[in-house]
């Protein structure tokens, strides 16, 4: 781990690297609602003509919906779509992910986050989802730990996730630099994003995509899953030292 954080600092030539927030991605981080993505996203893109076999919703995650379906537009039918028509399908695409069984929360995140905040560490939520089912859920189910506040979603940015945006605006939230950020992501796309906005990025792979994919996005740690994670927040925090 000490080798990892001494790379990052050296690859972008700060000086330090002292966390005051840590970022959260939402889908296959903070909940387990891949499965359902992967379903409701399938399912409705072949209403529309469209293929988009299960393992496509983890390749595309963490993109924006519109920009998601706009990208397969283009690759399948060989055409542009327009803002207006692709919200028409992804609205669909919602409809069909509101019916699946509400998606549970991770195993082990509430404990990383309540050591996040007992290392005091501000979190934020940065997120490529309009999905208001699971948007709704976070203040709830995670009550002292997440406020909307310090959210970033699909409503909050131009360009989504692999592009920096999302975590340059979560880090503008947050009042802090990129040597006082850690990124935690489950996605390809996310990593190179967070990557992007040089962030200290930990990748947690809670899906069915091989380690290598976000290793070659830049990932600067890689956990199996996020009880890993938690494990090892603590030994992470001491490296710092």
């Amino acid at each position: 781990m000490k080798n990892s954080i001494k790379q990052y600092i050296e690859k972008h030539g700060f000086e330090r690297f002292c966390p005051k927030a840590v970022l959260f991605d939402m889908d296959g981080v903070i909940y387990d609602s891949m499965p359902n993505h992967s379903c409701s996203w399938s399912q409705a893109m072949a209403d529309f003509g469209l293929e988009m076999p299960p393992s496509g919703a983890y390749e595309y995650e963490g993109m924006r919906g519109v920009e998601t379906i706009q990208k397969l537009a283009r690759k399948q039918w060989g055409r542009e779509v327009s803002e207006e028509e692709a919200q028409k399908m992804y609205a669909h695409k919602s409809e069909l992910f509101a019916a699946c069984k509400p998606a549970e929360l991770m195993p082990g995140i509430q404990q990383l986050m309540e050591q996040i905040k007992a290392c005091g560490l501000n979190i934020c939520i940065v997120t490529g989802s309009a999905q208001h089912v699971l948007l709704d859920k976070l203040e709830s189910d995670l009550q002292g730990l997440v406020s909307k506040d310090l959210m970033v979603t699909a409503f909050d940015v131009k360009h989504g996730k692999p592009a920096p945006e999302p975590y340059l605006k979560g880090m503008e939230k947050c009042g802090v630099h990129p040597w006082e950020a850690m990124v935690v992501e489950n996605a390809p796309l996310g990593v190179r994003a967070a990557v992007a906005a040089q962030c200290f990025t930990i990748a947690v792979n809670t899906g069915p995509l091989p380690d290598e994919m976000l290793a070659n996005e830049g990932a600067n740690l890689i956990f199996p899953r996020m009880t890993a994670l938690s494990d090892a927040w603590y030994s992470i925090m001491e490296c710092l030292k």
